[in-house]
């Protein structure tokens, strides 16, 4: 991350707008460079999660170095944190993890009951999301809403999501599920530690070795 001009990771606003263009070719131009899939969105569709609340902007003073938003699937029982994507001069200095925070931060708060998933094929995605306390899953614990599984559509690999019947492609499933999260055990108070004063001990001690003595005369 540059050294020179502070990164500011934020909630995207109407003024974030004049970026859509600049988002979408970032994604496209990644989706050349990997080889793999990212499914295109329009630009009408990134200008809606702006206008809802629901994406997450990095600016390097007024310069875009990356984007992230969530949408919602099956009556707002699952939530998705899609299209994550830095610029690739701001790579390798932890501004992707900083962004799927915000945006897993902002899923909480909008949606606090959903279950919280994504698809992705990199590696340090799949760290990142296990950090944040998602679990590898098969893509049926995810949902089953059409309208999410045909926005893979336009990803190269969408052939193979079809053929297997939606049960496997190149992606990793991941899902956060709340009601799964281990919730902080109640401090158990110890109890407290009976001293014996010196008279105590000496008769503690006593019945001891009186015990023993009977037990070898007997």
């Amino acid at each position: 991350m540059s050294k020179e001009v502070e990164i500011k990771v934020v909630a995207a606003g109407q003024e974030h707008m004049p970026y859509v263009d600049t988002i979408l070719d970032t994604i496209a131009d990644a989706a050349k460079i990997r080889g793999t899939g990212i499914a295109k969105r329009s630009p009408e569709y990134i200008r809606l999660k702006i206008e809802e609340g629901k994406a997450i902007i990095a600016l390097a003073g007024d310069e875009f170095a990356g984007f992230c938003y969530i949408e919602s699937w099956q009556e707002k029982k699952y939530v998705a944190n899609s299209g994550l994507i830095v610029v690739e001069k701001f790579r390798g200095h932890g501004l992707a993890k900083e962004i799927k925070q915000k945006a897993f931060e902002l899923s909480r708060t909008m949606y606090p009951n959903a279950k919280i998933f994504g698809l992705t094929t990199g590696l340090a995605v799949m760290k990142i999301n296990s950090e944040l306390g998602y679990k590898p899953v098969t893509f049926s614990e995810l949902t089953e809403d059409e309208a999410f599984w045909k926005g893979c559509a336009s990803c190269v690999n969408y052939d193979i999501l079809q053929r297997t019947n939606r049960r496997h492609c190149l992606c990793t499933g991941m899902l956060f599920d709340p009601a799964k999260q281990v919730k902080p055990a109640e401090a158990v108070k110890p109890e407290p530690v009976k001293k014996e004063n010196s008279w105590q001990r000496f008769k503690n001690q006593f019945k001891d070795k009186a015990k023993a003595l009977l037990i070898f005369l007997h």
